[in-house]
């Protein structure tokens, strides 16, 4: 049984605008929470609710300023800068049976945008329904232009993690960077541990824009969007390396992030993250972790439709035996959050 502290934080999911954070910094906390704590809570879908069928337009129920609505910001008692906040996904599911994605007008990796400007016109704009199963785990696509229909594994993540950017700005949920935000990473799912550099004191920390699926790079833009139920193991971090960049820790695999444009660059980011990473975990000079990380490392892409792009870089832990990131805080949060689940 869980001894943990539980705040359960209730969303407003009526889709009030005004009443909804959109930014990363800029926003005052919701709610305060002492590191260790259990945040049981709810985030809504990019589109803040709005999308109810395959016949509703982006265009037409959404003002393109609010998307990606966000839970929180929360204040993590005693966070500074220079401190690293965990954030363990103990569990994300899908709170609807129905999952939208959509083509936007100038939006997406295989169209023009307000960036690679053409001459020729956007692409339709068009609104694809997914059945969400949840028992059997899975989710149905159906095509809009004939009559296939295929089955996917359903696979719950979160596009939007991140902690208030440095200097006190404020970033769109819209654009992912050094501070997390929109990464869009399918790494993202339920049983992850993320790791954030606190830049402001309180941390500031958020989340949302719950994807029951993507693929990698999210190609037009936009996942199967669906609102989420979400269970987030709090933790802080003193008096270790600044993590400069998002690190995700999975059972099996640490992962390195990267923000930015063009997609070469945010490549670069990522494997110089993971080859800083490696070197604090091993004792490796950095040309020698540079050359292991060249032969260990796999990089999915996370999306190359944000603002920014972001890549990330994977190593399988079997690789670097013995390695313990963080000195084990993924596995301690890991139980705490299913000794929760066991009981809620």
């Amino acid at each position: 049984m869980s001894t943990a502290p539980v705040f359960k934080f209730e969303m407003d999911h009526d889709g009030d605008v005004s009443q909804l954070v959109y930014t990363f910094g800029g926003a005052e906390a919701r709610a305060a929470v002492a590191p260790g704590t259990i945040i049981d809570t709810s985030s809504l879908d990019c589109f803040a609710g709005k999308i109810h069928s395959k016949h509703d337009h982006v265009s037409e129920v959404c003002d393109p300023r609010f998307l990606n609505p966000q839970t929180g910001p929360f204040y993590v008692e005693g966070a500074m800068p220079g401190d690293v906040l965990a954030l363990h996904f103990a569990s994300i599911e899908p709170r609807n049976t129905m999952g939208f994605s959509t083509t936007v007008p100038l939006f997406g990796a295989l169209t023009a945008n307000g960036f690679t400007q053409m001459l020729h016109q956007p692409l339709p704009e068009m609104t694809w329904a997914y059945d969400i199963d949840r028992e059997n785990r899975t989710v149905r696509y159906e095509a809009r232009e004939s009559e296939a229909l295929y089955t996917l594994p359903l696979d719950p993540m979160h596009g939007t993690v991140g902690v208030a950017p440095a200097l006190n700005e404020a970033r769109s949920a819209l654009t992912p960077g050094d501070w997390g935000g929109n990464m869009d990473t399918p790494e993202m799912r339920a049983g992850v541990t993320c790791f954030l550099g606190v830049n402001v004191e309180g941390a500031l920390f958020s989340f949302g824009d719950g994807h029951a699926r993507q693929g990698e790079g999210e190609t037009c833009g936009v996942a199967v969007e669906t609102a989420m139920d979400t269970v987030i193991v709090v933790e802080l971090i003193k008096n270790v390396t600044p993590v400069l960049w998002p690190r995700i820790e999975s059972d099996t695999e640490i992962i390195t992030t990267g923000s930015t444009k063009p997609l070469e660059d945010a490549f670069r980011i990522s494997h110089l993250q993971m080859v800083n990473w490696v070197s604090e975990l091993t004792g490796l000079s950095p040309m020698d972790s540079y050359q292991f990380v060249s032969q260990a490392a796999t990089t999915p892409v996370a999306n190359v439709v944000d603002t920014n792009y972001t890549v990330t870089a994977k190593i399988k832990k079997e690789y670097l035996p013995g390695i313990m990131p963080f000195n084990g805080v993924h596995s301690r949060l890991r139980e705490i959050g299913k000794a929760y689940l066991a009981t809620r």
